[in-house]
């Protein structure tokens, strides 16, 4: 099978591509718009700076080969989410062209990068399959687009997947680029089937449209695989189409006979001067660009000699690894990534947050961890307290005392809690005694409980070895 993809990213400009709008999610419909936005006659368009170097940016680090020259075109196209009937893209000269991602192991091709505005948002009044009309959102026409398109180089759905989630990290590394934003990136997926999958397959390209989350890009993937291989198998001819992905079904559904690009009528924009990028501009650009997560994985092993497994999990996203690195000034980083990697990771995925979500404070972990390392809390006890730092962020000292939640390494507290537990989980002790060392495990983990997380471990397996 041949699998490719054209990804839309929307660029964090504070306005919009071709308009002085601002550039944001706006709640109410239509209410973040202007002439221009809505398509009225005479209006004219103006190139957005920082759209441009964003986009330059994008491809740097993809390594695209920049065009020392491009231009604008105006694409024709009669839906009702282009209220001009033509949108200004680019096809003749990208911005961008022949660069590489590494996925894994392998290189998948960029065969160009351009930049766009995009269309209106079209709101169907029921769903997909049956609505009697939709409505259109003008609030999202304008606003700057990068679009990646890459060579046919995927072998399967996961591996198309594994891109979008890499993509997906440069770009929000670049700051140019919001994951949290409903709709930033959406996929156009290209399947087709060659020879090698079934002996009557003609390689017909079928576009899958607009997908948003990168589950779901595999999940029609995969779809449209099965969907494909059952036509070929009853004798049905595979047609060149446009499709869109019902996720609430889980199928692809036609939407229109696919387009050829020659269809949309490719014309030079007039309204628009051509832009020249000099070398000294990309060089510019180039040694602004920041620290990448794969950068900061591979220093990260070499300069702390923190794992793979634990720095792919800090530098999930920027805001968690920049706070690691402040926090790693005053905390041992092995201590710090553990701590991380496991606790905080844990706790934010809990309640589908991140970093730059909440109001946590690279101090307020500092503060957490010495607590550990002093042996003044147990590692449960600062994960217990962190649960409450994400929402309610304090000063840990001060949220403890307020919980009592000190480490006990009083013996004459622990005692009577042990005499407890050994009372209570009497086969335990039997099987510890007649060699099962797991069951001491089993006890210490029992006194913990008791303790809700606020034993010392080392303290009580020294008493409950006297006691068994």
């Amino acid at each position: 099978m041949k699998i490719g993809l054209e990804v839309h990213c929307q660029l964090l400009t504070k306005s919009k591509l071709f308009c002085g709008c601002p550039n944001i999610t706006a709640k109410e419909p239509n209410s973040v718009v202007c002439d221009y936005c809505i398509g009225l006659p005479g209006t004219k368009p103006r190139i957005n700076k920082k759209a441009v170097d964003f986009a330059i940016q994008a491809a740097l680090v993809l390594n695209c080969k920049i065009a020392g020259e491009t231009f604008f075109s105006r694409k024709s196209y009669f839906y009702p989410d282009m209220a001009k009937n033509f949108q200004i893209s680019q096809f003749e000269i990208p911005l961008a062209k022949n660069g590489w991602l590494k996925t894994g192991k392998k290189k998948i091709r960029i065969t160009r990068l351009h930049m766009e505005e995009d269309p209106a948002r079209i709101v169907h009044v029921g769903s997909i399959t049956e609505a009697k009309y939709v409505l259109v959102d003008y609030n999202r026409s304008g606003t700057p687009l990068c679009e990646i398109v890459t060579a046919p180089d995927f072998a399967d759905p996961k591996e198309a997947r594994q891109f979008l989630q890499e993509l997906s990290s440069i770009l929000e590394y670049l700051s140019i680029f919001d994951p949290n934003i409903e709709g930033s990136m959406r996929v156009d997926s290209n399947i087709s089937l060659d020879k090698n999958d079934m002996k009557e397959a003609k390689g017909i390209r079928v576009e899958i449209k607009n997908i948003t989350g990168f589950k779901d890009v595999e999940l029609a993937l995969n779809y449209e695989i099965i969907r494909q291989k059952n036509m070929l198998r009853t004798g049905k001819d595979i047609v060149r189409e446009t499709r869109a992905w019902d996720a609430a079904a889980g199928v692809t559904r036609s939407l229109r006979v696919k387009e050829e690009e020659e269809d949309y009528g490719y014309i030079f924009e007039g309204d628009l001067p051509k832009l020249t990028i000099s070398k000294e501009k990309i060089t510019e650009i180039k040694k602004a660009l920041p620290e990448l997560a794969s950068e900061k994985i591979k220093r990260y092993e070499k300069q702390f000699a923190v794992p793979y497994s634990l720095s792919v999990s800090i530098t999930s996203e920027p805001d968690l690894a920049d706070m690691f690195e402040h926090v790693i000034k005053e905390i041992d980083p092995m201590t710090a990534a553990n701590f991380f990697a496991k606790e905080l990771k844990k706790t934010l995925n809990f309640r589908n947050l991140r970093i730059k979500d909440i109001k946590l404070h690279p101090g307020h972990i500092i503060k957490l961890l010495k607590l550990v390392i002093n042996n003044e809390i147990t590692i449960k006890t600062a994960e217990f307290t962190l649960r409450e730092m994400v929402l309610n962020p304090e000063d840990p000292e001060e949220m403890l005392k307020k919980k009592t939640m000190t480490m006990i390494v009083d013996e004459k507290t622990l005692d009577p809690i042990i005499t407890k537990v050994i009372s209570n989980n009497y086969r335990a002790l039997v099987d510890y005694r007649t060699g099962k060392k797991e069951a001491f495990d089993f006890l210490v983990g029992q006194v913990m409980r008791e303790t809700k997380g606020r034993g010392d471990p080392a303290v009580i397996r020294k008493l409950l070895a006297k006691r068994v």
